[in-house]
Parts: structure tokens; C-alpha cells; sequence
């Protein structure tokens, strides 16, 4: 059994923005924070980056948890039906052959924290591709959710599991180095803004320019 867990911003779509404009809302909702501070996003989790814009608003995100989660959820699922998201090439066409293969499981290795993971696979309906996976609710670390992927797709397979055909897809260095950490293969796409050479530093056993490049996505994984 090939198990292959997909990245999500900048490897399956782009939300435009929707993401910092829902947590900027409910920020300023909760406590009036009119502009959030300027932090790295790109192959970050949600526990990280929602730390750091608390930690500039000077408040504690884990004290604010419970109450901030649930409106951010929610706000999400509005604002990225008025950003300029979109799927990335090929990715449904892709995602479609691989779920009718019956030796091909399909996961999830994602900073996003879990609901918000779900309100953005449901919103381009793509949610029912995938039945397991690690989520950046809880950690800063990619390496950390990359475990909790590793665990769900053991779980979820059982002795289906084959750790040798472990494949991670996603456009950030972050995304290299946390399937390295769980002994993953990696397929790394330039769809989210990395450059080639960036990509290819981090040593991916491949590097394609979009998922619309399916020929070679199937041989790298050795699936002809």
C-alpha cells in the first residue's frame, strides 16, 4: 500500500489570504486588534503562527483558545468564499485517479489546525479524499504533526501500512524536512512560491512544477 499525505496551502489550493483576514477579524472582534503583527506563515502551523500574532497583540493564544478557535472556524468559511482562492493545477484530476487505485491510501500533513483543514478541503470538495492525517493544532513543530501523521496512517491502515511506500507532497522546505523526520519519501511542488533551487536544496527525492505534471508524479512514486 502506497501511503501518500498531501500538504494543503500551496500544494492542493490557494486561499488568497482568507486564512489572516479571518484570524484578523476575530481578532479585532474578541480584542480589538485593528492589524496583526507581521509573522512568517508559509509551511508554518497554526499553533506557531497563532502564538506569534498573540504574542505581538501581547496575549497568550493558549489562554484564549477555547473562544478564539470556534469564531475563527467559522469566519473562515466566509472568508474564503470572498477571497480570490483557487485549486492548484491538476489537482483534482489527480486526487480522483489516486483515490480509485486500491493500493493507494490517502492522508494529510498539514500546519492547518484540524477544522480549519476541514473547512478548507469542504469548500473546494475535496474533503471526502482523504481519511486521515496530522493537523498543526497543538504543535509548532512540523516534525511534531508529521508524527501525529505517521500514527494516524498506521491506525488507520493497520497492517496495510507499508512505511517504505511513505510519501509526503507538499511546497515548502518544512514539508522535506518533517518527511524526513518520519522517514517519508517527498514529492515537493513549486506551486507555493519556493523557487526550484530552495526546493532542491532541501534534497526531495523530486521536484515538479505543478500536480498537473502527472506522468511524472506516477513514476517518481512508481505507480505506472
Amino acid at each position: 500500500m502506497h501511503t501518500i499525505l498531501f500538504d494543503i496551502d500551496g500544494t492542493l489550493l490557494r486561499c488568497g489570504g482568507a486564512g489572516l483576514t479571518a484570524i484578523g477579524q476575530v481578532m479585532d472582534q474578541l480584542f480589538g486588534v485593528k492589524q496583526l503583527g507581521k509573522v512568517t506563515v508559509h509551511g508554518r502551523t497554526d499553533q506557531g503562527i497563532l502564538n506569534d500574532l498573540f504574542e505581538e497583540a501581547s496575549l497568550v493564544f493558549d489562554d484564549h483558545r477555547d473562544e478564539f478557535n470556534p469564531r475563527y472556524w467559522t469566519k473562515l468559511t466566509q472568508t474564503l468564499g470572498e477571497s480570490p482562492s483557487y485549486l492548484l493545477p491538476g489537482v483534482t484530476v489527480l486526487l480522483e485517479q489516486l483515490a480509485s487505485r486500491d493500493d493507494v491510501a490517502l492522508g494529510v500533513l498539514t500546519g492547518n489546525a484540524e477544522r480549519a483543514a476541514e473547512v478548507k478541503l469542504r469548500h473546494f470538495k475535496l474533503d471526502h479524499f482523504f481519511h486521515f492525517g496530522g493537523f498543526g493544532d497543538l504543535h509548532s513543530d512540523r516534525n511534531d504533526v508529521a508524527r501525529l501523521a505517521l500514527a494516524s496512517a498506521r491506525d488507520f491502515l493497520g497492517g496495510r501500512f507499508d512505511p517504505s511506500r511513505l510519501w509526503v507532497v507538499g511546497d515548502t522546505v518544512n514539508d522535506i524536512v518533517c518527511a524526513r523526520a518520519i522517514g517519508a519519501k517527498v514529492v515537493a511542488v513549486e506551486t507555493g512560491g519556493a523557487c526550484r533551487s530552495e526546493l532542491e536544496a532541501a534534497e526531495p527525492d523530486s521536484v515538479l512544477e505543478s500536480l498537473d505534471d502527472q506522468i511524472a508524479f506516477y513514476e517518481t512514486l512508481g505507480l505506472l
